[in-house]
């Protein structure tokens, strides 16, 4: 399978150089066409994560009975955007401060997650983490609740949820942050 947008393939063919960093910010349409936009990224797929059953369908995810998270796996080099570029554009797109949701969409699957796939990332997170709740506090926010672990298993969601939105131009994205920025 191929990305909708750049033509690469999804799951293979990574560039030696590149690192992989699994993401939950809400809906993973909107998260999705966010991080395939950015220099650096090479691609990007929706998925579930952090939960208790292999290979779940989107429906068991929305029926709240596999633990799942709605995420992307965004795969990206290094040398041209780092873990912490990519941390505060994740910090900056939603409101890690909602527990299970994101604005109307109310669901474990819409968690705030940062699953890392090295001590680095994982160190990276945490610190962003800190920096990112000075913010959210100085305006009244609450704490932060994204949880932050290093990956387990991540099940590629079906493939019209791939690129959904660049299939889909005008679809639902309920993307948006709190307004702080680092």
């Amino acid at each position: 399978m191929e990305h909708f947008i750049n033509g690469r393939k999804l799951f293979s063919n990574y560039p030696s150089t590149c690192e992989e960093i699994i993401l939950g910010a809400g809906c993973f349409w909107g998260v999705e066409r966010l991080f395939w936009q950015l220099e650096g990224v090479w691609v990007t797929y929706v998925s579930y994560s952090g939960g208790r059953r292999d290979s779940p369908s989107y429906e068991q995810v929305c029926a709240g009975v596999t633990g799942h998270a709605e995420t992307v796996n965004v795969i990206f080099d290094p040398k041209i955007i780092t873990t912490a570029e990519i941390l505060k554009s994740f910090w900056e797109c939603h409101d890690p401060t909602q527990g299970m949701r994101q604005g109307n969409d109310i669901g474990e699957q819409y968690r705030s997650v940062i699953y890392c796939k090295n001590q680095a990332q994982y160190n990276s997170a945490i610190e962003s983490k800190e920096t990112f709740q000075k913010l959210l506090t100085k305006e009244g926010y609450g704490n932060i609740t994204t949880e932050i672990e290093f990956a387990d298993k991540s099940f590629p969601a079906e493939e019209y949820h791939q690129q959904y939105l660049g299939k889909n131009p005008n679809g639902y994205c309920n993307l948006k942050g709190t307004g702080c920025f680092l």
